[in-house]
């Protein structure tokens, strides 16, 4: 008896620069040589590249269907696609993770990029979720900006100094606001203290 085929999760992570979205649309072009529909989706939060576009931090460019809410992508998901890409996921709220199951679940091969920490060093989003229920998970790294290292880190600075911990947790931006950081050169940001 021929086994049916399932779903999958793929998770691609990491910090700022380190080729996320570069391997999510390597992913989908070897998809598409291999004849298979692929539909891509991006929060509408990220103009990068324009909105319509993935755009990685070195020009690399792919089409994609902006969606406000995780929930829009079931709805725009065709029935004969084979493969769902989803850039910047930690930007989605916690519906992604139900929706993702629910491709997977659906037979559709799922691949997701996102940032697994914020600025702060902290798990970003629902990423940490994203990560739990993969099937296959990639963690890149960047280079630290600072010293060479392999960097996990996403460094925000705000006038050349590390961001303040009250910072909002959402800045989408380049090298013109973050910095790859290694553990050892990253400045996690101070709290400010509360008066008593």
């Amino acid at each position: 008896m021929k086994k049916k085929k399932s779903g999958s999760i793929e998770v691609i992570t990491g910090g700022m620069f380190s080729g996320k979205t570069e391997e999510l649309i390597r992913r989908v072009r070897r998809a598409q040589i291999a004849s298979q529909k692929v539909q891509v989706f991006k929060p509408r939060l990220d103009y990068r590249g324009g909105e319509e576009k993935l755009s990685s931090h070195n020009g690399v460019q792919l089409d994609a269907t902006p969606v406000g809410e995780a929930r829009q992508i079931l709805g725009l998901v065709d029935s004969d696609t084979t493969v769902v890409a989803i850039d910047e996921a930690q930007f989605f709220d916690k519906d992604i993770v139900d929706v993702v199951r629910k491709l997977a679940y659906n037979n559709k091969r799922v691949i997701i990029a996102g940032l697994d920490m914020n600025f702060r060093g902290e798990p970003f989003g629902f990423m940490g979720d994203l990560m739990a229920i993969a099937d296959e998970m990639a963690k890149l790294h960047a280079i630290c900006q600072v010293c060479g290292e392999d960097a996990s880190f996403s460094q925000r600075l705000i006038n050349g100094k590390p961001a303040s911990y009250d910072a909002p947790t959402v800045l989408v931006g380049g090298s013109d606001v973050y910095q790859a950081r290694c553990r050892h050169c990253y400045r996690p940001p101070k709290r400010k203290s509360r008066k008593k």
